[in-house]
């Protein structure tokens, strides 16, 4: 993996822990709603990959 990649990598992780965060801070009924975009947000990023 490129340095760059690498850095794209740890800017979605650390994005990802930050939203966990605010998530688990919301109530709890709006809690389906916002994993459902962090999924998709997830899911582009691992379609993105090369050779997938």
């Amino acid at each position: 993996m490129q340095e760059n990649e690498s850095l794209i990598v740890e800017n979605l992780v650390e994005e990802v822990r930050n939203e966990l965060v605010e998530i688990d801070a919301m109530a709890i009924n709006d809690h389906a709603q916002r994993f459902e975009q962090l999924h998709s947000k997830l899911s582009t990023a691992l379609s993105s990959i090369d050779g997938l």
